[in-house]
């Protein structure tokens, strides 16, 4: 987890990159051809701020997500440590109860073993040793049971207290995340608008350039023609100078010589038999139909923090399958690579799940080297190569 000083440096970092497009202006007396060159060059600069953006709001989704599940476990451990305590402090008040009713107890009857009473109703001195001891035994033990209730008293608060504590840091570590993915994600969606403003800019330029070319295109198409039937014309006229200067002489037609005979070899063609298509692997272990059910929501929204129909982040749309097949998974990449048993990649089957990007992102393995996933924001579902993300393919769990 960043510290604040390096989150407020990734977005100190962020705005500067930012604010340099700022200072694209528009191009000055340019010809169209140059004013669509600068705005596609423009586009492309702001398209790669967009796409590191991208990658760091999804990053930040996905901390976010670290942080909330971290926050859960532990306010589910101070429900508990409260419930102990509360159990320790009944002990503690069951014990001094009963060291306090037996104090009163010798305080007020005279039935209560006293040392005068023991020495005085004792008959030998083995007998009178005898009563001191067990009347010591009671007491030691009253008193040993309360000193250990309000030392496991002391223990629980102290345990819930430290849980506290932490619920306490988890929560501001939840907030701080929570703050830094609005930031990226406000930043994310101005550099978005710019990048529609300037591709409508493109677009507009495109279509003036394609108009013009079609003008120069129709021009050139009219020049050629001309060009060409001036050539045409020229040809014919020497054609028929040729003709009118030279007549053609007579040819006498050949005969075959005798005895020929003309022999025709069929063709024999020899055709092999197709190779045997080979079996499909065998699939052991795991859920191969994750895939199938996957490739059901192909084509929707990429949400942050999605988990439904409406829009899915990369481990919620994990989540959402195979809770369909009655299995439960945290909403968090990194805790549902520690589930299920690692698989080489090389023993790749579908259904299992794949991870990237130093587990900030997870897929559906489909087969044929593909997967399913929600890749960032402004895309959809879609099936994507693995060899697409190169160096940053982490691992595999079958679950």
């Amino acid at each position: 987890m960043s510290s604040p000083f390096a989150r407020k440096a990734l977005i100190a970092c962020l705005t500067v990159l930012l604010g340099a497009t700022v200072l694209v202006g528009e191009p000055f007396a340019a010809s169209p051809k140059e004013q669509l060159k600068a705005k596609a060059a423009q586009a492309q600069q702001v398209l790669q701020q967009v796409n590191t953006l991208d990658l760091q709001f999804g990053r930040a989704v996905e901390a976010w997500h670290g942080a909330q599940y971290e926050l859960d476990k532990t306010r589910r451990q101070l429900a508990t440590d409260r419930t102990l305590l509360r159990a320790a402090k009944q002990q503690e008040r069951t014990a001094l109860a009963r060291v306090r009713a037996r104090l009163i107890a010798l305080y007020e009857s005279s039935d209560e073993p006293t040392t005068i009473s023991i020495l005085l109703g004792s008959s030998t001195v083995s007998d009178m040793l005898g009563r001191l001891d067990a009347a010591q035994a009671i007491s030691a033990s009253d008193h040993r049971l309360a000193v250990a209730a309000t030392a496991a008293r002391s223990r629980s608060a102290a345990t819930e207290r430290r849980t506290r504590a932490t619920e306490q840091r988890r929560a501001v570590a939840v907030g701080q995340m929570d703050s830094q993915r609005r930031q990226i994600g406000s930043m994310l969606t101005q550099r978005r608008q710019l990048l529609s403003s300037i591709q409508s800019q493109v677009a507009t330029l495109k279509a003036q350039e394609a108009r013009r070319q079609a003008v120069l295109a129709a021009q050139a198409r009219a020049r050629l023609a001309q060009q060409q039937e001036l050539l045409r014309q020229q040809a014919a006229a020497r054609a028929a100078a040729a003709s009118r200067a030279a007549k053609p002489a007579p040819v006498t037609p050949v005969a075959p010589a005798a005895g020929t005979t003309t022999t025709t070899t069929p063709t024999t063609t020899s055709t092999s038999p197709a190779a045997p298509t080979p079996a499909p692997a065998n699939l052991t272990g795991g859920h191969p139909e994750a895939a199938t059910i996957a490739m059901k929501y192909l084509g929707i929204p990429y949400l942050w923090g999605g988990a439904t129909t409406g829009g899915f982040d990369c481990s919620g749309l994990v989540m959402y399958v195979y809770a369909q097949l009655g299995i439960s998974l945290p909403h968090y990449a990194a805790a549902q690579y520690g589930l299920g048993t690692p698989v080489a990649r090389d023993q790749l089957q579908p259904g299992d799940l794949v991870f990237f990007d130093g587990l900030n992102h997870v897929g559906i393995y489909i087969g044929g080297g593909q997967m399913v996933h929600a890749p960032q924001t402004g895309d959809v579902v879609k099936i994507t190569s693995l060899s697409d993300f190169g160096a940053g393919y982490v691992g595999a769990r079958r679950i």
